[in-house]
């Protein structure tokens, strides 16, 4: 009677499946629970379809046998295996169980057959083992000479594997082991995968460091207009209860706000340069500021220091302050005004050089620029003496020979005029030299430059930096537009910065300079007349957008 189906269709399939084991047991005789027959030879374990041992152990015992004698080496003639149902009784193959020497490996080549799958020749190959391990050719039941070996895979040691001959009914059998699948897949290589990814993370850092450079680019160039659209502008001013310390600033006869403002910034009185110039204009303050030198704070309000400025308690009487780059015209009102001399007696002393030990037509670039306080009842010859002394003694520490120092006052001179700060008044050493090298005359036979133009035709003094026409083609002796080589004399009175940027230029291929800010003194230094002309536009940009900065 049928059995009734159980509850599970998948157990009711899976229990008609063939049992494989039951074809073990048809073709070796071998009952499952008990072992192999009892009229098996004694160590015989059990054995495939195809006649092979099933174990390892079994493999060693049998080659052990065949060794020593003890059993012939191959079996006899088989009988025909069962085959399943509807299949015709297949011969079950003769083996020859090889040998091992002492070390496990297979002393005898050993074959190994396997069914072939459908499809194929009637023919059933097996793999010849030299060693134990690596393959060699394939041998052919159906015939004696020998196949060539197919294409084999590298195995885990480095050495060729077979490809696959085992089924998944031989691995449930026990006739085949998951050696005999192949090998197994390369592993990933992981040194190629590691330059990938530094490749990528260059990429990526290069990508951020173009935008890096691209944004800090924009910012510089524009960061006073992205301010002003952002509404991010930087105060102007300090804040109030900041002052701290002290300082000095001269105020010339004559000077108004715009020049005031720009001294007030370079003493460390204000923030920016226009600060005190922007509040007078907002709060409508139009002061007369007297002429002498006046003892401030540094960071203090534009207010704050208004008012000092305008305390008579803060003028410094019997002091003086000159800055770098004036003129004798400039400086002998305000050494009148701090020591009470008469001007006219200032003007008398300064009229022989030679009374100071100056072999020169003029005392200009002589008087050095300082702060001095003198005794109440000096003299005017008194007056400048010292100056000159202060002078002497700037030009020794430099180093400069005593027959040279009127020609490094001279090229002092220009570059105090030329240039704001010490690493710019080095270029400006270089381009001079450079200029003034006999093997650059056929490029560069004139100086050219604007400050000695000015300077001759009387242009120095206007509040501009910028040369007229009339004053480049003036044949004064201190025009370097229209006479080779250097001024007949200083043009200013040069500070220590400029007197040893003289004597210690920065070097370089540099022809050409131009301020393209006056506010900030930044300058671009540049080898050729092109790159020359644009940073020349660039000034002139500049000076478009600040109208009232003096260009």
């Amino acid at each position: 009677m049928p059995e009734s189906p159980s509850d599970d269709p998948f157990a009711d399939l899976f229990g008609k499946l063939p049992d494989p084991r039951e074809r073990q047991l048809r073709s070796t005789g071998e009952d499952a629970a008990y072992g192999p027959p009892k009229d098996a030879a004694p160590g015989t374990g059990p054995v495939s379809a195809d006649g092979a041992p099933l174990s390892r152990r079994a493999a060693r015992e049998a080659a052990a046998r065949v060794a020593t004698g003890s059993t012939p080496a191959a079996p006899a003639t088989p009988a025909a295996a069962p085959a399943a149902d509807g299949e015709p009784p297949r011969p079950t193959p003769t083996v020859a169980l090889p040998a091992l020497d002492d070390s496990g490996l297979l002393a005898q080549p050993r074959v190994s057959a396997s069914r072939p799958a459908p499809g194929e020749p009637d023919a059933e190959e097996a793999w010849i083992f030299t060693d134990g391990a690596a393959p060699a050719l394939p041998y052919s039941r159906t015939g004696s000479t020998p196949q060539v070996a197919p294409a084999a895979t590298a195995g885990a040691e480095g050495g060729a594997r077979p490809a696959a001959t085992a089924t998944l009914e031989d691995l449930f059998t026990g006739a085949s082991s998951t050696d005999d699948l192949g090998a197994p897949p390369p592993p990933k290589n992981k040194r190629k995968r590691r330059i990938g990814g530094w490749i990528a993370l260059g990429v990526v850092l290069a990508i951020i460091g173009g935008i890096a450079a691209g944004g800090w680019y924009v910012w510089t160039t524009y960061e006073e207009q992205i301010r002003e659209v952002m509404g991010w502008e930087e105060p102007k001013d300090y804040e109030a209860g900041l002052a701290n310390g002290e300082t000095y600033i001269t105020i010339a006869p004559g000077d108004t706000g715009s020049p005031i403002s720009q001294s007030l910034h370079e003493a460390g009185v204000t923030k920016t340069p226009d600060a005190f110039y922007d509040y007078l204009i907002e709060a409508g303050e139009n002061p007369p500021f007297v002429p002498g030198v006046f003892k401030l704070q540094k960071q203090m309000t534009s207010e704050a220091a208004l008012a000092a400025l305008l305390d008579p308690a803060n003028k410094m009487e019997d002091t003086a302050q000159l800055r770098e780059g004036l003129t004798v015209e400039q400086s002998l009102p305000l050494l009148a005004e701090a020591t009470g001399i008469p001007l006219e007696d200032l003007q008398a002393a300064v009229a022989d050089p030679s009374d100071y030990g100056v072999e020169a037509d003029s005392l200009e670039g002589w008087l050095f620029p300082a702060t001095y306080t003198f005794n109440p009842g000096v003299t005017a010859p008194q007056v400048i003496q010292t100056l000159v002394d202060r002078t002497v003694q700037s030009l020794d520490e430099a180093a400069v020979p005593a027959d040279n120092r009127q020609r490094v006052l001279t090229v002092a001179s220009i570059i105090q005029r030329e240039a704001r700060y010490e690493a710019d008044m080095q270029k400006v050493a270089t381009v001079i030299e450079n200029r003034l090298d006999p093997d650059n005359q056929e490029t560069f036979g004139l100086l050219q430059m604007d400050s000695t133009a000015q300077y001759g035709y009387g242009e120095m003094h206007d509040g501009t930096v910028s040369s007229s026409e009339e004053a480049l083609n003036d044949p004064n002796p201190w025009n370097t537009y229209v006479h080779a080589g250097l001024p007949v004399g200083p043009i200013s009175n040069p500070g220590d910065a400029a007197i040893k940027a003289v004597m210690n230029p920065s070097g370089g291929d540099w022809m050409y300079f131009v301020t393209v800010n006056l506010d900030t003194g930044e300058t671009v230094f540049t080898t050729n007349l092109s790159d020359h002309n644009r940073a020349v536009a660039q000034w002139q940009e500049w000076c478009s957008a600040h109208p009232d900065s003096g260009c």
